[in-house]
């Protein structure tokens, strides 16, 4: 593994030199700029989770979680975007095709080759809304990925299906609009220059060569359960930057100790902790805005990005069971300030 604090210390500078000067143009832009991602590329944190011998950085997972905290509180919706293209480096260095990993993972370390995902179907309850049919050559994707980010800045997506025995088939699938493969934007309130997309599958080839993996999906269940500690790094990224902005660290010993809660997280304890993540995030972004007064929401100002942003760490990668318990940590919140009130203690 490359030294880990020569790995921070360049998604820092590129946060602190790159990313945050240019959040606002890139909030306001349809397509977040190219050279965003080229200066992640070019540092090598495309290849972040890579291994050494296909030009990765192969960073552990507290190294790995840093930085992705650091990139989102330089620019979420850059950090965003390049946070999808990890799943298909996982799943190509693991590919059982000799052939398939010495076509795409150098290439996909480098940056060369950028990665989008669709799996968020599959969390969905009911009949599989995107499914895989064997043909004689490949497989043929119907359907829809109800999620899809990058689009215009990724060459592939690492796209999941069911297919006939409910197993979950994972496929690289070229990110580019045919026949049968539409894509509907969908409008964001944050993060907006992901491109994110809804992506429609209508009998859709793909070559058995671009498989990477097929597994059960009770096993998919388990590691989609153990992974959720990834995503809260955005929300304590964003609380980071909160507590920078308002300049007391204000909000530094409890980024701290949720920090600590999430990334020595079990999937039992899990969900409790990104829920805490992500009210933190919302209660920084406003503290900000507050401490900015009525400028707080001028275009021009971070702060009203960030609390939009906060806002949508709130839901993004969100569970059912993530969902009630956010629900019901709010509702305990309000009862307790009513009961304070009604004792003169409000």
């Amino acid at each position: 593994m490359s030294d880990p604090s020569e790995i921070v210390d360049r998604a820092r500078q590129i946060a602190d030199e790159v990313l945050f000067p240019g959040a606002l143009e890139t909030d306001a832009s349809r397509l977040v700029p190219k050279d965003r991602l080229d200066a992640l590329a070019d540092a090598g944190l495309y290849g972040l989770f890579g291994p050494r011998q296909a030009g990765g950085l192969d960073a552990d997972r507290a190294t790995g979680a840093e930085v992705s905290e650091i990139l989102a509180g330089g620019c979420l919706t850059t950090a965003f975007v390049w946070a999808q293209h990890h799943s298909a480096i996982f799943a190509v260095a693991k590919a059982e095709s000799k052939t398939l990993r010495e076509e795409w993972l150098a290439p996909l370390c480098a940056g060369d080759r950028r990665a989008g995902v669709a799996f968020a179907g599959l969390r969905r309850p009911g009949p599989p809304i995107l499914t895989a049919r064997r043909s004689t050559d490949g497989y043929v994707l119907h359907g829809s990925a109800p999620w899809v980010t990058g689009w215009g800045r990724i060459d592939v997506i690492h796209a999941a299906a069911r297919d006939t025995e409910g197993n979950v088939v994972w496929l690289l699938v070229d990110a580019a609009s045919a026949a049968t493969l539409q894509v509907e934007r969908l409008e964001l309130t944050a993060v907006n220059a992901s491109a994110t997309v809804r992506v429609v599958f209508d009998d859709h080839a793909v070559a058995t060569e671009r498989l990477t993996s097929i597994e059960p999906m009770e096993a998919f269940v388990e590691r989609d359960t153990a992974g959720l500690w990834r995503n809260g790094a955005f929300p304590l990224g964003l609380a980071a930057r909160c507590s920078l902005l308002i300049g007391s660290g204000l909000f530094d010993e409890e980024i701290s100790a949720c920090r600590s809660l999430l990334y020595t997280s079990s999937p039992d304890t899990v969900i409790e902790a990104r829920s805490r993540a992500a009210e933190l995030a919302v209660r920084a972004a406003s503290a900000l805005v507050a401490s900015g007064g009525g400028r707080s929401v001028l275009q021009s100002e971070h702060a009203q990005r960030l609390a939009r942003e906060a806002m949508f760490v709130l839901v993004f990668g969100q569970t059912p069971s993530m969902r009630a318990m956010q629900v019901s940590r709010y509702k305990q919140m309000s009862e307790q300030i009513a009961s304070d009130i009604a004792a003169g203690r409000g």
